[in-house]
């Protein structure tokens, strides 16, 4: 079935889209121009008749392109030249391009008619923080929805997609570009009047972005991640594509207690479509939004939060400082937009993001149990170093492995991190795809050892990992379950296994240790 949200135009205006970028090389041949285009796609599966298909990527094979074919598709789009003929023998019209990822950002988007232009897109780019900030922002923007009678915002983030036609568990953290459209398409047909979405490094570099007019794009914090040579090579291309970002907005929102600050702000005042750059901080007062004082409640943390337009006291339900900064990030998008101060005041208080410091205390409170999603040494360390300060007199156990395939500093920068400030540590897998868990933890291991830290344990099994932090505690703890979240699945050689969520385990070990010990 053809898809309805998708305009239909001619060949000829699709080339001419890709013309005006600058990276057709060889033109579709002028008595194609006129073929009817109903739909565009880069998935030779979604092709129906009348499609314009897009051969996309480094493994793109020929048979893809025939099986699109095959399915209806009268055109296409690549940087090779598959010179395949139709069933008359005339050759398949198609536009050649050098560029094949600039390609599609452009056709997905005028595939879509520009539904940036129709919703309010918020990104959010940064090492770590995306996820909650999009989470509390949404919460926000739900709470705005109520009052303007509209639907609740649309979601894109690394955990779930939510665009008010279809919902479900992600795949990428920002979808490839004709996903991505097709998701801001179906948020503008509902009527929704914001996208909240966490937009990748990868993304950003690999240009799936490029056809988004973002209303506000903010940038959480920096530290090294994604390193490796299927990702970022450098720190600085890691960087520079996450600045890139602020060439599509209209407001630009900066953290300007990350060390990358005075780049960013460079970089945002430099733009030519930024016409408003907000900044938030939790020690600079010249911040637009500031705290200038809170305190560690029960709840969460109590703030008093100042913005250009109030000043007032906000709960944020955590306990852990990086998560107030990252509700003032999602403070200030909010500015930008305009949102109500009791919008932003009741939907922070009712914040919540899955598998991002989740809390679990046993039922006697001896042990606090708590699921995270940090999964680098600087998210990690930072989320050690928090919680010592909100249970200074409690022994620590953490939980958690690296990655395989990709992010390989990883494993020595968590090692690093838990070897310095944990007091026991439980070393297991964490989708180690197509690598082996036991040299992953053994790399996590030497690491831990580097920093004087013996205490520590490698259980491949996350389960029995996670029963073990559990069940060698003896007094007052915290134990710390992180890297996957409330994730589903362990991804073991390109395949996601069913797996039981971190949250849903730490909570049954817990109560099998208060049977036995309380």
């Amino acid at each position: 079935m053809v898809d309805t949200l998708q305009m239909t135009r001619s060949l000829g205006s699709y080339a001419d889209v890709l013309a005006d970028a600058g990276i057709v090389r060889e033109d579709v041949r002028d008595e194609a121009r006129g073929i009817e285009i109903a739909y565009a796609t880069d998935d030779s599966r979604r092709v129906v008749p009348r499609t314009l298909f897009v051969c996309k990527g480094a493994a793109f094979k020929r048979e893809y392109l025939l099986q699109a074919l095959a399915a209806g598709a009268v055109a296409y789009v690549s940087e090779v030249d598959y010179e395949v003929d139709d069933e008359v023998g005339h050759k398949v019209p198609r536009v050649l391009v050098n560029d094949i990822r600039t390609a599609l950002g452009l056709l997905a988007d005028a595939a879509y008619d520009h539904p940036s232009g129709r919703v309010k897109v918020c990104a959010f780019t940064g090492t770590k923080g995306k996820t909650t900030s999009a989470y509390y922002l949404r919460s926000i923007l739900s709470e705005h929805a109520r009052e303007t009678g509209r639907p609740v915002p649309a979601l894109l983030t690394g955990v779930e997609y939510d665009d008010g036609v279809e919902h479900g568990d992600s795949l990428l953290t920002t979808p490839e570009s004709f996903e991505l459209e097709r998701r801001f398409a179906n948020a503008a047909s509902v009527g929704c009047e914001h996208v909240v979405m966490e937009a990748s490094s990868q993304a950003i570099k690999f240009r799936r972005t490029l056809g988004v007019d973002f209303a506000v794009g903010a940038f959480t914090n920096f530290g090294e991640d994604h390193i490796s040579p299927i990702e970022h090579p450098t720190l600085e291309d890691y960087l520079e594509s996450k600045l890139l970002l602020f060439e599509r907005c209209r407001v630009a929102v900066v953290n300007l207690d990350m060390d990358v600050a005075e780049r960013a702000l460079a970089v945002a005042h430099a733009s030519r479509t930024v016409e408003r750059v907000l900044t938030y901080s939790l020690e600079d007062a010249a911040a637009d939004v500031f705290v200038p004082s809170y305190v560690r409640t029960e709840r969460g943390i109590r703030a008093t939060v100042c913005t250009p337009r109030f000043a007032r006291e906000l709960m944020i339900p955590s306990p852990a400082v990086f998560n107030l900064s990252n509700a003032l990030g999602a403070i200030a998008c909010a500015e930008a937009l305009e949102v109500s101060a009791d919008a932003i005041e009741t939907g922070l208080s009712r914040a919540y993001a899955p598998g991002r410091m989740e809390l679990y205390p046993s039922e006697s409170g001896r042990i606090m149990g708590v699921v995270d999603y940090a999964h680098n040494g600087m998210s990690l360390e930072t989320l050690l170093r928090d919680l010592r300060a909100s249970y200074p007199d409690r022994e620590f156990a953490v939980v958690f492995g690296a990655t395989g395939g990709k992010g390989v500093d990883r494993r020595e920068t968590m090692g690093e991190a838990a070897g310095k400030l944990a007091d026991r540590i439980v070393i297991t897998e964490d989708d180690p795809g197509p690598e082996d868990p036991a040299l992953i933890c053994d790399a996590i291991a030497r690491a831990v050892s580097a920093q004087g830290n013996e205490s520590w344990q490698v259980v491949l099994d996350r389960s029995e990992a996670i029963r073990t932090a559990v069940n060698e505690t003896h007094g007052p703890a915290v134990v710390i379950v992180t890297g996957k979240g409330n994730d589903p699945f362990m991804l073991r050689h390109g395949v996601r296994e069913p797996y039981e969520p971190d949250g849903d385990q730490l909570r049954r070990a817990l109560a099998d240790w208060e049977r036995e010990h309380v």
